[in-house]
């Protein structure tokens, strides 16, 4: 249905959770690397669960080698970011779409961000906190997303 993908994930439990949201919404992962821990690693699958190994799934070594198979779809790529102020209900979702979500320490690099600026969406938040767990942001926003393609309960 749509295309999550994780710039440079740090923390496995959150992976193993969006592995778990990617395969129960026929979402498929896209990672790109640099990761921070191996994909085999028992936290990624605890998280996971028997899910796991249902999940559509591919590994890239870089954004520029993600670009090279999915440059064409550049107009589809949706950025969550703190950077914005353009909340995620707003931006609207097609079946398909990439909403790509960074590290949790560092983001979206802003010069990849700056291929499709329009794209950028945030979560608003209160004054008290400045992010949310990324496992949480990927439901969010993908949930807007399917709400927004939903037809008469079929994903």
């Amino acid at each position: 249905m749509f295309n999550i993908v994780l710039v440079n994930p740090q923390i496995p439990q959150n992976t193993g959770s969006i592995g778990r949201i990617c395969v129960n919404t026929d979402s498929t992962l896209h990672i790109i690397k640099p990761i921070a821990f191996d994909l085999d690693q028992k936290s990624v699958r605890r998280a996971g669960l028997d899910y796991w190994k249902l999940l559509d799934i591919h590994v890239w070594d870089s954004i520029d080698d993600f670009l090279v198979v999915h440059q064409k779809n550049i107009r589809r790529f949706f950025f969550s970011t703190t950077k914005s102020d353009k909340p995620y209900f707003k931006a609207s979702f097609e079946k398909g779409d990439y909403l790509f979500f960074g590290s949790e320490t560092a983001g979206i690099p802003m010069e990849f961000m700056q291929k499709n600026r329009e794209n950028m969406v945030t979560i608003p938040m209160g004054t008290n906190g400045r992010s949310l767990n990324l496992s949480v942001a990927v439901g969010i926003v993908l949930y807007e997303a399917i709400r927004q393609n939903f037809d008469n309960g079929v994903l």
